[in-house]
């Protein structure tokens, strides 16, 4: 991963949309790495302990991960004209982001973080309402290419406490998704290189 003022930069794009759909100010817009790498340092010793125990998975394990998830970004991207490399990429980014770390990092971060923080809004946006949205469509494999390619339908329950009831249909455009996958990758980076230190199974052996 780049370093956190490479990953506040990739962010600053995203600015109108942190502002309107996040809810950060101007000024947090240019520094939201920065910002939630601060949020989860000055976390409760209790919070720290309980997000570092919320995953089974030692976190070095998990800042590995998305060290070589960002290795093959880069590689997928570098191949052109290979459609086929394009869906692999879709899926795995889509995966990661969404699935690998909703449970593992943003609810127990946006349930734990101070309510106003951040970290807290970035989390608690990583996994409500059109992002859970869109999680839980693709984890149940409710979603396929427009035909343009210029983003994904979907499919959700309208109640989800009904699971043989309708499904509501939506869209999610390409600009939504490099949005929050960016998001995602920033938020969860962050938070994992201020706990690792703090999981005894991360340690060294």
């Amino acid at each position: 991963m780049p370093t956190w003022c490479a990953v506040n930069t990739q962010l600053v794009k995203f600015a109108p949309r942190l502002q309107k759909e996040v809810g950060l100010g101007a000024g947090e817009c240019a520094k939201v790495a920065s910002l939630v790498a601060a949020d989860v340092r000055f976390l409760s010793p209790e919070a720290k302990a309980e997000i570092v125990k919320a995953s089974p998975v030692p976190l070095a394990a998990r800042v590995e991960e998305l060290l070589a998830f960002q290795k093959w970004m880069e590689l997928a991207s570098s191949v052109q004209g290979h459609p086929e490399v394009v869906r692999a990429q879709v899926i795995v980014q889509n995966y990661v982001c969404f699935v690998y770390l909703k449970d593992a990092c943003f609810e127990i971060l946006a349930d734990r973080a101070p309510n106003r923080s951040v970290a807290a809004r970035c989390a608690g946006y990583l996994s409500r309402r059109a992002v859970r949205d869109f999680r839980n469509a693709f984890s149940h494999a409710n979603w396929f290419y427009k035909s343009d390619f210029s983003g994904l339908d979907c499919w959700v329950l309208q109640d989800a406490r009904n699971k043989g009831g309708p499904m509501r249909q939506f869209t999610v455009s390409r600009d939504d998704l490099d949005f929050w996958q960016t998001l995602a990758r920033a938020v969860a980076y962050v938070t994992y290189e201020q706990l690792r230190g703090l999981d005894p199974a991360s340690a060294p052996r």
